[in-house]
């Protein structure tokens, strides 16, 4: 059996707090909220804990403050087997905290999230120079924008130079720089994020996204220097976008949607895990569909993200075949 991929995280840790109503109050007015809870979360932490879950050997970087919710927030990760031993704990400063308004109806659930960044953003270079010495040995890197920029900068660097891919989830949504964008092997922005990175529309069609509009878009990320241009469409699925075509997979439907909060970053980690692990690039993609799938019917962030064992069940459920079983199996 080949070695589980090992995978690098760098980012953020971000205690949930969450309110569950059926109608978000508009300015100036109360409602009633249904439930309250809290879970750890995070996009860095979300995407490393997902990787751990799947099988992969991850080491998660990143700071929280010396608080109750810092520690709270490494115990869920350390739990699923995510070396934290490297995350800094920085003194007289408050973790992060994302406050969540999440809108249940029927059949759906639409969640607003404002986050409070706290330690996330006193993360330093000299903190993380010991990736440099160590980089060679990962086989896939991962990367958001919840931490400082200079950070994402100088670990994109080292990852180049070893020759180590990069996926950049571009969360939450801000411009980056050209030099950031030419370090990146996978980028994986939403429609909003892959608009506001390029100053392009995308815009809406009847029949679904503007293809143009895409292809615009690609050619614009792929001239900073990025190779591999993958945008996701929430319930329509995602896009790979080629030099002369366009590549859909599919969303995978559940019977219900209990919070969304967490999908994206369950996609993210899914697919690099399919790919460090030796996954075409279609099956790794659809392999993340399925993932994301299970955590959008589950409640909060990390609870919410699935195991291989219950990735795989579902995908057998579903009579889906198009993936190179033998590869995930690897993962266990």
């Amino acid at each position: 059996m080949q070695n589980k991929p090992r995978i690098l995280v760098v980012g953020s840790f971000v205690m949930d707090v969450i309110a569950t109503t059926e109608q978000i109050p508009p300015s100036g007015q109360t409602v009633y909220g249904k439930e309250f809870h809290m879970a750890p979360g995070g996009k860095g932490a979300n995407q490393a804990l997902q990787c751990a879950r799947l099988g992969a050997d991850v080491t998660m970087m990143g700071c929280v403050g010396d608080d109750l919710f810092g520690q709270m927030l490494l115990e869920t990760p350390k739990a699923a087997g995510v070396d934290v031993s490297r995350v800094a704990v920085h003194s007289g400063i408050n973790s992060g905290v994302g406050h969540v308004t999440l809108e249940v109806t029927e059949h759906t659930a639409q969640n607003r999230i404002v986050v409070i960044p706290g330690a996330n953003r006193t993360l330093t270079i000299e903190e993380v120079a010991w990736i440099k010495e160590e980089i060679s040995t990962y086989d896939m890197v991962l990367l958001q924008l919840e931490v400082p920029l200079e950070i994402n900068r100088a670990v994109a660097h080292w990852s180049k130079e070893a020759g180590v891919p990069v996926m950049l989830n571009p969360a939450p949504a801000t411009e980056l720089d050209d030099e950031l964008l030419s370090l990146v092997t996978y980028l994986t922005p939403n429609e909003q994020e892959a608009s506001m990175e390029t100053h392009l529309p995308l815009r809406t069609t009847p029949q679904g996204l503007n293809e143009a509009d895409l292809q615009k878009i690609a050619a614009a990320l792929w001239s900073k220097g990025v190779e591999n241009v993958i945008i996701t469409l929430g319930a329509h699925g995602s896009a790979v976008v080629g030099a002369d075509s366009i590549r859909y997979i599919p969303c995978v439907r559940m019977p219900h949607v209990a919070d969304p909060t967490a999908a994206g970053d369950s996609f993210v980690g899914a697919l690099s895990v399919g790919l460090a692990a030796g996954l075409e690039q279609s099956q790794a993609l659809s392999f993340a569909a399925h993932t994301a799938a299970i955590t959008v019917s589950r409640m909060g962030a990390m609870p919410s993200l699935p195991t291989l064992e219950e990735v795989l069940a579902l995908m057998r459920e579903r009579n889906f075949q198009d993936v190179d079983f033998s590869v995930l199996d690897t993962l266990k």
